[in-house]
């Protein structure tokens, strides 16, 4: 995924609860309390999830900071060492960051369109580094395709099979790499049999991209499942209907050591059954497009669904 790229670092500490920081993890024991650092990058749904994350688990009697650190490859590494203690993350994207610094940046891929078997070979790779691998819900952040609703309703399309089968020449916006990434230009050709003629280099889910297509000057866009802004284009997804994409699902990533409390695995399992992608797009869209604060929008959600007990 793009966000997966960042790289600069972000020292801006969000205290949500209690200062204390001298009491780590717990003693095992449901609601031990102690002190927990929640880390994410900086995009609006990591900034969401981390609230989410940080608010449950205050409210299941844990004192929380959250620490905003700008890439994957930065914040890893401190969730390995302990000082971060729990990280929201993305099934398939977290296997192959792992399966990449444990066997080599042209090692196999470990990770599918299967969710189960995605999150078996991340917690494979990750359970010797230190770390817990909790369960996937249903919501999930992966790679997508839109087109203008007027161009899937003029050509009768609902799914990528659709849109292969129609044999429309297509000029897609996409990220640079866009022609060697097999789940884009490469995955349609080959799984879909759609006849790409040119890839524009917009990026992923860019408001560029988007406006390229919505003008008519690409066919379709490289955009994500949670982009809430889909509809200010006149954009609907092309639905994935024969798996390329990866099983991108959210899961959360804790450092075995220092959040250990089966408290911390309930409550968060308690917030991952409920969260689903629509659910991602609403408190994306209340962020980005309504203004509102990830804080606001966060508690919200969790007492809305009945997630807050205390």
């Amino acid at each position: 995924m793009a966000v997966s790229a960042l790289t600069a670092l972000s020292l801006s500490l969000a205290a949500c609860g209690g200062d204390d920081l001298e009491e780590k993890g717990g003693s095992g024991e449901e609601g031990g309390g102690g002190s927990l650092t929640i880390g994410g990058a900086g995009f609006t749904e990591a900034t969401i999830m981390t609230q989410l994350y940080a608010q449950i688990l205050e409210d299941a009697g844990y004192s929380t900071t959250i620490e905003t650190v700008e890439g994957r490859e930065l914040y890893w590494p401190e969730l390995e060492s302990g000082g971060i203690d729990i990280v929201p993350e993305y099934a398939a994207t977290a296997a192959e960051f792992l399966n990449a610094q444990v066997n080599g940046a042209d090692a196999e891929p470990v990770a599918s369109s299967d969710v189960e078997a995605t999150v078996t070979a991340l917690r494979e790779l990750a359970e010797p580094r230190g770390l817990t691998v909790l369960d996937a819900g249903e919501a999930v952040d992966q790679n997508a395709f839109a087109v203008t609703e007027e161009f899937a309703d003029e050509h009768d399309l609902t799914t990528l099979t659709d849109l292969g089968e129609s044999g429309l020449p297509i000029r897609l916006a996409a990220g640079e790499d866009c022609p060697e990434r097999p789940f884009c230009q490469p995955g349609l050709e080959e799984t879909y049999g759609i006849d790409i003629t040119e890839v524009d280099p917009q990026g992923v889910g860019t408001v560029q991209g988007k406006q390229a297509v919505q003008n008519g000057d690409d066919d379709m866009a490289l955009v994500v499942t949670t982009d809430a802004t889909l509809k200010d284009f006149d954009l609907v997804l092309l639905e994935d209907d024969k798996n390329l994409q990866l099983a991108d699902n959210l899961l959360p990533v804790l450092n075995t050591g220092s959040a250990s409390d089966e408290g911390i695995a309930t409550a968060l399992n308690r917030l991952t059954a409920e969260l689903t992608t629509d659910d991602l797009i609403e408190l994306n869209r209340q962020v980005d497009s309504e203004r509102r604060q990830a804080e606001d929008v966060a508690r919200d959600y969790l007492e809305e669904h009945g997630l807050l007990e205390n």
